[in-house]
């Protein structure tokens, strides 16, 4: 590492910053102790920074290699898991690059960091001794950690592998690394309060049924991408209904909070289209709160398996996109016209919608392909 950061290489990456990286790779490295692919990942690093960790951007920061940038939190979203956090002591279990520890422990007074990567920890050392944060760094695998710890903690936070030995998607609790069904008593008992991140296609009712001190599960989208789950468990909360939260960030949409159980008894309104046409930002549908918008908000559902509300007077802070519609005929629909194309509880995808139209897409209309409880209906955006 420290070859890395002399100044005549250093100067060099900054040379490069906008040369094709191709083409350096085919190049002979000026520098002897240090190879042309390390150069590059530097220069990658660099360019990911400026997208999803820009505070990184400053003299003498190192990049890991292109998989642990990739499973790197985004600044945004480390912030926002961040917010209200403070205490004594914080524990991350999966330190990773440790973009998340590096918000998430900003307003603790002791913070201890545990990774199993001899390198990468490393890398991450240095980059916190260069950013001025202290922390202690322990090269470790977490299980052994946890059987040898004697301490408790505020806060732990965990980020569990999510692929197996063939590199393949992992999301319920007992096929991660670690298995967190295995060690949840041990870190309830071990801390206060943990958060434990988790992939978006892990299913909520069965966070429930499994996890002991479950308080609260948020659902994070960025630009309405949904990113992750985290799930927040409280050592001695006994068991009741858990708070669910959807956040789309970067974005002006408000959050959505709800009671789990709430969900279940709250009765949909349905109506046929109105002025308005609303469609939840992707963190709610992935909550499932497909009545309780209904009830909550004051809209009305098209159909019990559409999930699009619709209303005659606008609700500005909907939780999504707003759209004004009007019914219309499918020999509306002209031969090379471009539309952008929404296919909700509908027969065909926008692909077979397309080709069947002759259109394309395009253009500021958006058509809407759904079914009303009268049956199938075509929408188009005024």
């Amino acid at each position: 590492m420290k070859k890395i950061l002399t100044k005549e290489i250093q100067n060099y990456i900054n040379a490069n910053l906008n040369n094709d990286l191709h083409s350096l790779l085919l190049r002979k490295s000026p520098f002897p102790e240090v190879s042309m692919p390390e150069i590059v990942q530097q220069i990658k690093g660099r360019k990911v920074a400026e997208k999803k960790f820009p505070f990184l951007l400053q003299e003498n920061i190192v990049f890991p290699p292109n998989l642990n940038l990739e499973q790197a939190s985004s600044q945004s979203t480390a912030l926002f898991k961040a917010k209200d956090l403070k205490g004594m002591k914080f524990l991350d279990l999966t330190c990773g690059f440790g973009i998340d520890a590096f918000f998430l422990s900003e307003k603790f007074e002791e913070v201890t960091l545990v990774e199993q990567n001899t390198e990468l920890l490393e890398t991450v050392e240095h980059n916190w001794n260069t950013l001025g944060r202290k922390a202690h760094f322990i090269n470790e695998n977490l299980e052994i950690f946890l059987n040898r710890n004697t301490e408790n903690f505020d806060l732990i936070y965990l980020d569990p592998a999510r692929r197996d030995d063939e590199k393949n998607k992992k999301f319920l609790l007992e096929d991660l690394s670690p298995n967190l069904l295995e060690i949840q008593e041990k870190l309830l008992d071990t801390a206060e309060q943990l958060i434990i991140k988790l992939s978006p296609l892990v299913d909520i009712s069965y966070l429930i049924s499994v996890l002991r001190g479950l308080s609260e599960i948020t659902i994070i989208a960025v630009k309405n991408e949904v990113k992750e789950l985290l799930v927040i468990l409280n050592s001695g909360q006994q068991k009741k209904d858990v708070k669910i939260s959807c956040h789309n960030l970067e974005s002006t949409e408000p959050a959505f909070s709800f009671n789990f159980n709430d969900e279940k008894s709250a009765p949909s309104e349905f109506s046929e289209p109105l002025k308005f046409l609303y469609i939840p930002n992707n963190a709610i549908l992935k909550s499932g709160a497909f009545n309780l918008i209904s009830k909550k908000l004051g809209v009305k559902k098209l159909h019990p398996n559409t999930h699009l509300y619709t209303s005659d007077l606008l609700l500005e802070d909907f939780p999504g996109r707003i759209l004004s519609v009007e019914i219309i005929e499918s020999k509306q629909i002209k031969k090379g016209e471009k539309f952008n194309i929404i296919s909700k509880n509908y027969p065909l995808a926008p692909d077979e919608i397309k080709k069947k139209y002759k259109i394309s897409d395009g253009g500021n209309t958006y058509l809407i392909f759904t079914q009303s409880q009268k049956g199938k209906i075509i929408l188009k955006s005024l």
